[in-house]
């Protein structure tokens, strides 16, 4: 196997975190991307390089592709995996939090991929990998814009898969079900802060509280590292899947959505809220 010059996003923790350090193992050169320096130094020892990145903004976007580039003359492998999470009523939320939800899920990567397909169209190959989420087809209670971001980014997805196939890129979606790490950290607190206090508060109240649980790490979940292990090996195939689904619950929750009526998985995730609350 052929050792490929990757971009990972979000690389300072979680699923980030572990597939750079993923990738590197396997043999692959590795730039982690984040804003937390100095949460990458296990990428640096391991090998890898450390690259400051605040997503939404266009110069650390086109300072990173450039930095790859220039010492490399390619990437083969963008993993889009920086991501923020939005909780609240769409009642309560105010727009602006959800444009900055936006700017980071759907914008930066499709930024990201804009920069970085002209060197993989002039050389014939290369792997765009979109981390969404279980979420980026089924929907619950007080979490529409960041639902809403992963549904677009995998449209987006798809459109860009088939605009880029007959250049040889690959585009992959990984979506992930409920992994253990920080990616939630703030749920509970935000929630609160949004809904806590208005006609929501129930199940505001409801939500934070399970979220505090899987926080704490009492409730079940799948190491990020599952999801590392997926990214490789869509990586590293020939002919990687479109879509991976990969960490507890998440096929679970897809084939609920797949089957169920809209009426049917309403019931079922609002009633899985109820003991919560008591």
């Amino acid at each position: 196997m052929t050792a490929k010059i990757c971009l990972v996003t979000g690389a300072s923790s979680g699923i980030g975190h572990a597939t750079a350090l993923e990738l590197l193992r396997a043999g692959h050169t590795v730039y982690g991307a984040a804003r937390r320096v100095h949460r990458m130094a296990a990428i640096q020892e391991a090998g890898g390089h450390a690259l400051p990145m605040d997503v939404t903004e266009e110069e650390d976007l086109q300072r990173a592709v450039r930095t790859v580039l220039d010492a490399h003359q390619r990437i083969d492998v963008l993993v889009n995996n920086a991501g923020a999470v939005l909780h609240g009523a769409v009642e309560d939320t105010p727009l602006a939090m959800a444009r900055a939800e936006f700017e980071v899920n759907v914008f930066a990567p499709a930024r990201l991929a804009q920069l970085v397909l002209p060197h993989m169209r002039e050389r014939g190959s290369g792997v765009i990998v979109n981390v969404s989420s279980v979420g980026g087809e089924i929907a619950l209670p007080l979490g529409a814009w960041y639902y809403a971001s992963k549904h677009a980014l995998e449209a987006f997805s798809d459109t860009l898969r088939m605009e880029v196939g007959a250049f040889g890129i690959d585009v992959v979606v990984v979506q992930p079900g409920i992994i253990k790490t920080d990616f939630e950290a703030g749920t509970a607190r935000q929630l609160r802060e949004i809904s806590g206090s208005g006609a929501y508060r129930q199940q505001a109240e409801a939500m934070a509280h399970a979220a505090e649980t899987r926080a704490a790490g009492d409730g079940p979940a799948s190491d990020p590292e599952v999801v590392a292990v997926t990214i490789r090996q869509a990586v590293e195939s020939a002919r990687p899947e479109t879509r991976y689904v990969v960490g507890w619950r998440a096929e679970e929750l897809l084939n609920l959505g797949r089957t169920l009526t809209d009426r049917e998985f309403d019931a079922a995730v609002t009633r899985a809220a109820e003991p919560a609350r008591r």
